[in-house]
């Protein structure tokens, strides 16, 4: 997998060289994180809450709804994280609060690691074990610990489903990593590392994907080094996908999932087909049967819009993301694994929010404006308290649902941002 770095210093997106001298600025994280997520999971680093300088969680909370973030800088305590993961945070990134304990004193913390991995799951905990020729620094890389980094690596993996290796040394030079270090973390440790730092080539990607490590980008992904699809491309397990007799194309399974979490169909994907559809924004495929490049809906028009791609966990397989424009089977059924589309919430808004759009004769959608679909909404609840059987109860609450829905769609709230405040509630 890549992961494209999103470091925020003063309420901007910078990049520096060393941790320390600026190169460059943005202001548009929402739009970088929107981007950077149809490739991977987004790396959000507050350098100022890292560096005890000040927190910039009001800019990152919003990011955690754009995409799919771990986030990381100046994270000491569980309750932090807590807070961060029910806010969106796939993962947390915990650094120096891992290396010093309660005294000050360096070492692993251990029972700051445990209470971490108890409260958020040992798979959402990502540490870093940023190092100075094989020495672990912390405070944003300008304190060596005199830890070892194989050892302490050792040490903090009981306690963390991934490591995240950057080789300071390299990071922000565009020189190149250096892969020997990583080598002998990947040896040392079972659990998934990142490797970060220098990395500047596809190459170096692809070396990286060789011995089973993710890759971080930063300066080469901003710097235009590098792209994230062609990032992307060489991260895959290509060699996996072969036969036994070489095959240059090397085809990779793709399962294309709606947004709403149904499977739409299967296929093949190679090299063209990938960086097509990264071009084109539509998920295209290689026909086995015909032996060429398709793009889903050339024909028919009903495409596969693409959301965001992720490759499984030995990269030898892909899930795309992606809209259906029309029905995905060549025998016109909505999915290659089912004649009809499942009913969710999110249909329901979608069938709503199109009966705004184009009005039709005699819709009762399109009546409702602010004033009504707020007296529904109170008529259908006390219904809904009312109702005695389990048909009434059933009955009503669709009544609820529907008007509710409707106030959503008028407000401009979507499912999904509901859904996201449960799924917060729910972490809390």
């Amino acid at each position: 997998m890549v992961i494209a770095s999103i470091d925020i210093q003063n309420g901007k997106v910078v990049q520096l060289k060393q941790g320390d001298e600026l190169v460059l600025q943005r202001d548009n994280p929402l739009e970088l994180a929107a981007e950077f997520d149809r490739y991977g999971e987004v790396a959000v680093i507050d350098l100022d809450a890292a560096m005890n300088k000040g927190s910039n969680i009001e800019l990152i909370k919003p990011l955690l709804q754009k995409a799919e973030c771990r986030v990381g800088g100046g994270i000491r305590t569980p309750q932090q994280a807590k807070e961060l993961v029910s806010l969106g945070a796939r993962k947390i990134i915990v650094g120096s609060a891992a290396f010093r304990d309660a005294s000050g004193n360096f070492g692993v913390n251990i029972p700051f690691l445990e209470s971490m991995a108890k409260t958020i799951g040992r798979e959402r905990l990502i540490v870093a074990v940023d190092a100075r020729g094989g020495e672990i620094v912390v405070d944003g890389w300008k304190t060596p610990t005199g830890l070892d980094l194989i050892a302490a690596a050792k040490a903090v993996e009981v306690y963390a489903g991934e490591l995240l290796f950057t080789c300071v040394e390299k990071e922000g030079m565009m020189q190149g990593i250096d892969l020997e270090p990583v080598q002998n973390l990947r040896a040392a440790v079972s659990c998934q590392i990142t490797a970060a730092g220098g990395v500047s080539t596809l190459d170096e990607i692809e070396s990286l994907a060789a011995i089973g490590c993710d890759v971080q980008l930063g300066m080469a992904l901003y710097t235009g080094k590098i792209a994230l699809a062609d990032a992307f491309i060489a991260s895959l397990n290509w060699k996996k996908s072969q036969s036994p007799i070489p095959d240059p194309r090397s085809l990779i399974p793709v399962i294309a999932q709606s947004p709403d979490g149904q499977v739409l169909m299967t296929g093949f994907t190679d090299r063209e087909a990938l960086t097509e559809t990264f071009k084109r924004g539509n998920v295209c495929f290689h026909s086995r049967s015909r032996n060429k490049l398709w793009m889903k809906g050339e024909t028919s028009g009903n495409t596969l819009k693409l959301v965001r791609m992720r490759a499984d966990c030995d990269r030898d397989a892909i899930l795309a993301v992606a809209e259906p424009a029309g029905p995905v089977c060549h025998t016109g059924a909505w999915s290659c694994f089912g004649t009809n589309r499942n009913f969710t919430w999110e249909l329901l808004q979608g069938i709503i929010a199109e009966r705004f759009r184009n009005p039709v004769p005699g819709s009762y959608t399109a009546t409702l404006d602010d004033e009504l679909v707020r007296e529904k909404i109170m008529e259908e609840a006390k219904e809904l308290c009312e109702a005695k059987t389990r048909d009434e109860i059933i009955w009503e609450a669709a009544d609820l649902l529907y008007f509710a829905t409707v106030l959503l769609s008028r407000e401009g709230v979507s499912v999904q941002d509901v859904l996201d405040e449960l799924d917060r509630r729910n972490k809390k």
